[in-house]
């Protein structure tokens, strides 16, 4: 029996790297330029695979606009295969719902082209999520690909490690929930086809090698030739070396081929013998060298700006929108998927990661800043339009109302601060300074916050200030004015889900608050710190106490931005015993805050050598540097936040860093040794193993991480979270280590790419946070953990009649152990869509949604309608979303 050699065509087209955006831009134009060339002049150029990213398709129309028709031609008459993902991203940097987006918008897109290809494509993603088995079943693909996880692949595409846990290239991907989904792996990456030689002795040298590779890891008569790679011109002789393979090797059938015939052949000739992996992919048995893991620690403030401009996207701005929908019949989805899409193209691997050339993560800060400012007009309008529709005339007709929103799927607790206009003075004949000076003459007012039932609410004065502002009017010109605004702050206590709550300021003799603790110390809590930064916490709730919580460390880092490489020395300098100044920030009845200061002395950069082997391009392995003699000085200023009711600590941590060559990290002592722990990851709450594999090489074992990870047992356990800080590390079963900085001068893998951008030299503020569970209440702590990197929402209003009482919860969402990642309308349409998944990968959860006593249904990731309800019963590791259909 014949066996059939397919040929697939592509370039793995990172769309910034090792060059800048433009550079690779202008590269993928001549691409596609080639590519209509050879299609119009080759008939025996059958197909070409973009691969699965649709932004290739944008990035090509913005020079070339005119070749449209082209290429919807090509695609309607399936030549050029497309999506399914709007871009290939990296998956654990990313929030679940941006990795949920990224094939919520590629299908969308490639649909206005033609057929997507059903094929989940990770060909270079730098670990695979545990839960994409789940998620690429709900988005209705086929089979999935990809090239890193089972078996290590270096550097340069060369294989450097043997040992796979699948004897074969065809496997089955169980799921974190128990879903399976047919994966093919890249085991000779995805270049095994690349450059095929079209004369004779060429190509018999080639093909020996190349189908004995193939058939080695191939479960079936149908073997797979990637003909391209990164960045890869068009092979334009590739049908004449098809031609002179079919002639050289008459045992084999070369065709120019496609993934969904492949995939089709494939399944049809499996044997029943093809192995299954479960869970994330990580390279878990492998040396340890090539996981990519540090990439999370490369370059933190993008990963912090990605964090920010997520939660507004997904957490605020978005449940705004579905809740201001209701007023005026309309959803900003062509803002929305603006917002998204500049969002989403920070998200491929080497940018999120962090691991490109200086110019390119300048780039992103932007692209950043122009989400953001979507995002932040989108939720202001949203805003807008509520407070127009709110009954608030319960309030007195001088006061002055405002709102408080929680727009997250869960109670929500803690202090939110509301800036309050209470005087204006518009611009008019006088000189503007004139209204400044008699807003500043007449001072702040006694004032009192209420409620809707009039009843005084307790409060603080955070501030008040005089200061310029304007309107924009949607009929009018501008108009400028100055204002006296007073901040107030407010504890909310157990706020619903997707619930606002209207208070007013009001004239009137403030009642002092007084708090029942002194230091910083709750009802939850109590802190103390020494004289030499040792910190102590009680936990008061569940009886336990946890000493030397807290301490800091530095090592040298002769690495690059994928990997971490500890400096030859092998030192590690440590704040532990360093004297500590602590300072009383804030000692009031709602807040408690101190600022701890250290200051570490350690070496200015790297010794000499480094630059040397980094010019060499000495593989990071066989690096000799130590850290320099010189040393200057780590000020480490730490705020500890202890706000009443909350039993949670939280830090901000500042530095500046004129170090090189370095790695900080804030080291948490759990005094508990345990042999796994849990980490949030996409959509999922992982349990990982601290033991590495018997083949593991490398002295450090990196992980990536959402908002928190845990070190727990049955009885009690200690949860750190984070914001923007993806990489942590558990060391001796004990201590859970979080980086706060790592700074590289050099790109890494395949030369020598100069990036003194990346050590990251200047201001850096990092903040993270530490709570602690009990036996039963695990999952709501960890829900609070996520929760606090959202804050309260909040708009000022006028005394006015509504539609919308002036307090009210919008959508009830009861699932202690689930947590609801989105709040949107539905693509194109306006029926709302709410979607959650369960915190626990062992146990089934029961969860009740409402909506105005609606009937709600079961839907999908890639929002399919069904006439299916919803099923109340949420399974271990179940990813769900639930629709509302938008009847009035």
């Amino acid at each position: 029996m014949k066996k059939t050699v397919h040929i697939i065509s592509h370039s793995h087209w990172d769309r910034e790297w090792y060059m800048p955006y433009e550079q690779h831009h202008m590269r993928l134009i001549e691409l596609f330029d080639d590519l209509f060339d050879v299609f119009e002049n080759d008939p025996g150029y059958k197909s070409y695979h973009l691969d699965g990213q649709t932004i290739s398709l944008d990035d090509y129309l913005e020079v070339r606009p005119e070749n449209r028709e082209k290429l919807e031609k090509l695609v309607r008459d399936k030549k050029l295969f497309i999506g399914p993902f709007y871009i290939l991203q990296d998956d654990f940097l990313i929030s679940a719902e941006a990795n949920a987006r990224n094939m919520l918008v590629g299908l969308d897109e490639s649909y206005k082209w033609g057929e997507p290809v059903k094929l989940g494509y990770f060909p270079d993603t730098f670990g695979n999520m545990g839960q994409a088995p789940q998620m690429m079943k709900q988005g209705n693909m086929d089979a999935v690909a990809y090239g890193r996880g089972v078996k290590t692949t270096g550097f340069n595409n060369v294989v450097v490690d043997e040992d796979y846990t699948s004897k074969y290239s065809e496997i089955n991907w169980e799921g974190a929930d128990g879903t399976e989904i047919f994966s093919i792996l890249f085991a000779n990456w995805y270049s095994n086809g690349n450059e095929i030689p079209a004369e004779r002795e060429a190509a018999i040298s080639f093909w020996d090698k190349k189908l004995a590779d193939a058939e080695r890891y191939a479960s079936t008569p149908h073997l797979l030739m990637m003909n391209g790679v990164d960045h890869q011109p068009i092979q334009k002789d590739v049908a004449k070396a098809i031609a002179l393979a079919n002639e050289l090797y008459p045992d084999y059938e070369f065709i120019h081929s496609n993934f969904p015939d492949y995939i089709e052949a494939v399944k049809a000739t499996l044997p029943e013998d093809i192995g299954t992996v479960k869970g994330e992919l990580t390279s878990q048995e492998t040396d340890g060298w090539y996981t990519l893991a540090n990439t999370s620690s490369s370059r933190i403030y993008l990963k912090q700006e990605n964090v920010a401009v997520q939660n507004l996207l997904e957490r605020i701005t978005e449940p705004l929108a579905t809740i201001a929908t209701d007023v005026t019949g309309h959803y900003p989805h062509e803002m929305l998927r603006y917002a998204w899409k500049k969002l989403m193209q920070n998200h491929p691997h080497d940018s999120i990661c962090g691991c490109g050339v200086d110019s390119i993560h300048r780039g992103m800060m932007t692209r950043f800043e122009d989400a953001k400012q979507v995002g932040n007009f989108v939720r202001d309008e949203a805003l807008r339009h509520i407070e127009t529709a709110l009954n608030t005339d319960v309030f007195p007709e001088a006061s002055r109302p405002f709102v408080v929103f929680n727009t997250e799927g869960q109670e929500k607790s803690g202090l939110v601060e509301v800036e309050v206009e209470w005087e204006r003075i518009p611009f008019n004949d006088r000189k503007p300074q004139e209204n400044y000076y008699e807003l500043v003459e007449k001072g702040t007012p006694d004032v009192l916050v209420i409620n809707e039932s009039g009843k005084s609410v307790p409060f603080e004065i955070v501030s008040s200030d005089v200061k310029y502002n304007y309107d924009l009017p949607k009929d009018a010109f501008r108009k400028p004015h100055f204002a006296r605004y007073i901040t107030v702050r407010l504890n909310m206590t157990m706020m619903p889900s997707f619930s606002w709550e209207t208070f007013a300021l009001v004239e009137g003799k403030p009642e002092p608050l007084t708090s029942s603790f002194e230091g910083l110390e709750n009802a939850s809590l109590r802190v103390s710190i020494s004289n030499t930064g040792q910190i102590d916490i009680e936990d008061k709730v569940h009886g336990h106490t946890y000493e030397d919580v807290l301490y800091f460390d530095d090592a040298g880092d002769i690495g690059n931005e994928y990997i971490f490489k500890q400096s030859h020395d092998g030192t590690f300098i440590t704040s532990k015993g360093l004297d500590a100044t602590v300072t009383v920030l804030d000692d009031t009845a709602l807040v408690k805050r101190v600022k701890m200061t250290q200051t570490m002395m350690i070496p200015e950069a790297a010794e000499d050598l480094l630059k040397i082997e980094q010019e060499s391009v000495t593989e990071m392995r066989e690096r000799l540097s130590k850290r320099s003699t010189k040393l200057i000085p780590l000020t480490l200023e730490t705020m500890m936040t202890l706000e009443a009711d909350s039993p949670i600590l939280k830090f901000e941590t500042r530095f500046n860093n004129q170090a090189k060559d370095h790695r900080v990290r804030a080291i948490f002592n759990s005094s508990m040794s345990v042999p796994t722990h849990e980490s949030e990851s996409i959509y999922e709450v992982v349990t990982r193993p601290n033991a590495v594999s018997k083949s593991w090489q490398n002295p450090t074992n990196p992980q990536h991480q959402q908002a928190f990870s845990a070190i727990t047992t049955d009885e009690k356990g200690m949860i750190v979270g984070n914001t923007g800080l993806h990489e942590y590390e558990v060391l001796d079963n004990q201590y859970l280590a979080v980086t706060i900085h790592r700074g590289t001068g050099e790109m890494g893998d395949w030369g020598y790419f100069p990036t003194p951008e990346a050590q990251v030299l200047g201001e850096t503020t990092v903040s993270y946070a530490v709570s602690f569970h009990g036996r039963d209440d695990k999952h709501d702590y960890y829900r609070a953990m996520k929760g606090i990197q959202v804050p309260f929402i909040t708009t000022q209003a006028a005394v006015h009649s509504g539609t919308f009482a002036s307090k009210h919860q919008y959508l009830v969402v009861d699932a202690p152990d689930a947590y609801v990642t989105s709040l949107k309308r539905k693509e194109h349409e306006t029926d709302i869509m709410v979607r959650l998944f369960n915190l626990s990968n062992d146990d089934a959860t029961t969860i009740h949604v409402d909506f105005e006593g609606k009937q709600l249904y079961d839907s999908s990731l890639i929002e399919i309608v069904t006439d299916k309800p919803y099923d109340t019963t949420l399974k271990a590791a179940e990813i769900r979303t639930i629709r509302i259909p938008d009847v009035k």
